[in-house]
């Protein structure tokens, strides 16, 4: 299973929330862990919403 980096996906944001920096567009949520990780642990599944950012390969 090929690792997620969510610092590529166009759907990673970066918010000011102290308790949860990290955030995804794609699923709606904010949270502490990068969204990848979350998603991973919660569903058992690796993120099927990463889409790479323009630019990088």
């Amino acid at each position: 299973m090929e690792k997620v980096n969510c610092f590529q996906c166009k759907h990673f944001f970066v918010t000011w929330d102290q308790k949860s920096p990290r955030g995804c567009r794609a699923y709606g949520f904010k949270s502490n862990q990068l969204p990848s990780a979350v998603v991973l642990k919660t569903s058992g599944h690796p993120c099927y919403q990463f889409a790479q950012k323009p630019g990088k390969k």
